[in-house]
């Protein structure tokens, strides 16, 4: 039977069985080769009949689409401009990723690639400030907060964008990716969002901030772990910022400090693969340094994060000397 009558009959029952996969399986994987009709096609049938497929589709879209995206266009491993335009404009109709498996095929892609562009990353994090802030696409469905407040999930998925775009050179957090960690810090309320957002939210600006001022940062994994005392139950704001404070920037600050030379930044090196070009510019400093004094309101978080640096004389640009003044407690 030809491709074409196998979907119009699964379009018929209306359900997409165990069956089914397995005999899509076969059909894509043949030939070890995921064509644009074979990706049309399992899109097709994710679009009508996602809500009542058997568990073992959702896998297999996210790993047919993967393939396609990350593995048939040269470089091998790399998504192309055309293709992450492709992707987004594909799950992305109404600017938002309306279910998920759409939602789980766009991180897959982030984690599986060597490297992608980073509007395709920006894509993924717009989909959590959306979510969290309008309640738009997936995640605003799933939203179990009030509008305006960060949950353990979107944490979490942010956690795993975040890592999934820490491939090939991408090991500082990038100014695009900053930004929308800023507009969701800024449109959220701190004091109800899940301790773990604001620990998230300081390191990865560490790594931005450090990087910035010409460290050689850890990667991605380790500069934004998740620290085993997250699980515990918050005691309070203060109790919070002090654990964080002992527990968190601490662990990049000691994977730092050691490279650098009498508070000057360390020197890159030829073996080191993230060493081949500085990691940021002093423009993105005076950014940075705008984006969180913009409105002159102190935010714990950013305070904290200001005052950990400067209690440790890291070195930083010249640039935020202002900022990190003015906010310093």
């Amino acid at each position: 039977m030809a491709d074409s009558e196998v979907v119009k009959a699964i379009l018929a029952r209306g359900k997409i069985t165990a069956d089914d996969v397995l005999d899509l399986r076969h059909r894509v994987f043949l030939k070890g080769v995921v064509t644009p009709d074979n990706a049309a096609m399992v899109f097709a049938l994710n679009d009508r009949l996602e809500q009542s497929a058997d568990p073992s589709w959702p896998p297999f879209f996210a790993e047919v689409l993967t393939d396609y995206l990350v593995l048939q266009a040269d470089p091998r491993g790399y998504i192309s401009d055309a293709n992450a335009d492709w992707l987004i404009a594909r799950i992305g109709r109404a600017g938002h990723v309306e279910t998920a498996g759409e939602l789980e095929l766009l991180v897959k892609v982030l984690e599986r690639a060597q490297s992608s562009p980073v509007k395709l990353v920006t894509f993924a994090l717009e989909q959590v400030k959306s979510g969290v802030i309008r309640c738009q696409g997936y995640v605003g469905a799933c939203h179990q907060n009030e509008l305006g407040v960060v949950d353990k999930t979107e944490v979490e998925l942010v956690r795993r964008i975040l890592y999934a775009y820490g491939g090939d050179g991408n090991v500082s957090i990038t100014r695009q990716e900053a930004g929308i960690l800023f507009d969701i810090n800024d449109a959220t309320d701190e004091a109800k969002n899940d301790p773990a957002w604001a620990d998230l939210f300081v390191k990865a600006l560490a790594n931005f901030l450090l990087a910035t001022s010409g460290y050689q940062v850890p990667t991605r994994e380790e500069a934004l772990r998740r620290e085993a005392w997250l699980d515990e139950p918050a005691a309070g704001v203060g109790a919070f910022m002090g654990e964080m404070m002992a527990g968190s920037l601490n662990a990049i600050w000691q994977a730092v400090k050691h490279g650098t030379i009498d508070g000057e930044p360390r020197h890159k090196s030829e073996s080191s693969p993230a060493a081949a070009e500085p990691l940021a510019s002093a423009d993105d400093a005076r950014w940075l340094a705008e984006r969180i004094g913009r409105d002159h309101v102190k935010r714990a978080d950013e305070v904290a994060l200001i005052n950990f640096l400067k209690d440790h004389q890291a070195f930083l640009h010249p640039q935020f000397a202002a900022i990190r003044d003015c906010m310093a407690a």
